[in-house]
């Protein structure tokens, strides 16, 4: 199992004030598949990527995570465990602005102590693998909303997670970059073998899902066959970057 998920409920607020946005949640997914999440704003959705990735801890039931029990481990540890096997797309790309395109894709190997020189190699085929190759000096300010999603792409695949956690991955871009965005996420999840979470309320993103999941009041819902369509994606140049990944990764050791 990538993730498993036990009874879990989330409880905000105390006393006489409180929300429920998990209310006894169980769902179990096997590594290599794509979990589209739908719902209305409000339903959990966010709320249960931010348990899968870490980032928020349940009121009770129990959460693993590559078989580990996250849910009891102590905050110092889970940031590594984080940062070595989670990639998270936040909604607003969360890229720092005062970090070119390379640097901020870069950024997480150098935390993990990878060599500078490595790191920026590895950043550099990342931006070419999402098509922003050119784009590596810029900074955030300097690039539209579509290419900062792309290299926020980028940055969550930097340290090779088997997990990718996308929280609503098109909704602040145009239709030709949200395409985009979707063909880029087919071929993580097809050639890195990554396991991915996406949280969405655009009916399009179905389109790479191997499993379709409703969120309604904090409950999951009978999971449904997703609809089966062709995505333009460029597959065989994608490989041919995966291939010079995989000799980066190599050197790096991970």
């Amino acid at each position: 199992m990538a993730v498993e998920l036990k009874n879990v409920t989330k409880v905000y607020g105390n006393g006489s004030v409180k929300t429920v946005a998990l209310d006894d949640v169980s769902l179990s997914v096997t590594q290599g598949e794509a979990v589209v999440l739908m719902g209305p704003s409000g339903s959990g959705k966010t709320t249960l990527l931010n348990i899968i990735a870490t980032l928020d801890r349940p009121t009770s039931g129990e959460v693993y995570v590559l078989g580990v029990d996250v849910a009891k481990m102590p905050e110092r540890k889970l940031e590594r465990f984080r940062l070595r096997n989670i990639g998270y797309l936040f909604q607003s790309y969360n890229l720092v602005p005062y970090l070119t395109a390379e640097q901020n894709v870069a950024l997480p190997l150098v935390t993990l102590g990878v060599k500078k020189e490595l790191a920026l190699l590895k950043a550099r085929l990342l931006l070419e693998l999402v098509g922003l190759e050119k784009a590596a000096a810029l900074y955030p300010h300097q690039m539209s909303g579509g290419m900062q999603q792309r290299v926020a792409v980028a940055r969550a695949l930097a340290a090779n997670p088997p997990i990718l956690i996308l929280d609503e991955p098109t909704s602040n871009v145009d239709p030709d970059n949200a395409s985009q965005v979707l063909g880029l996420i087919y071929v993580v999840n097809k050639l890195f073998k990554s396991t991915v979470f996406i949280a969405t309320h655009d009916p399009e993103v179905a389109r790479i899902a191997t499993r379709l999941v409703y969120i309604r009041g904090g409950k999951l819902y009978e999971t449904v066959e997703p609809p089966r369509r062709e995505l333009k994606v460029d597959v065989e140049r994608a490989a041919a970057v995966y291939e010079k990944l995989k000799h980066i990764d190599e050197l790096i050791g991970i």
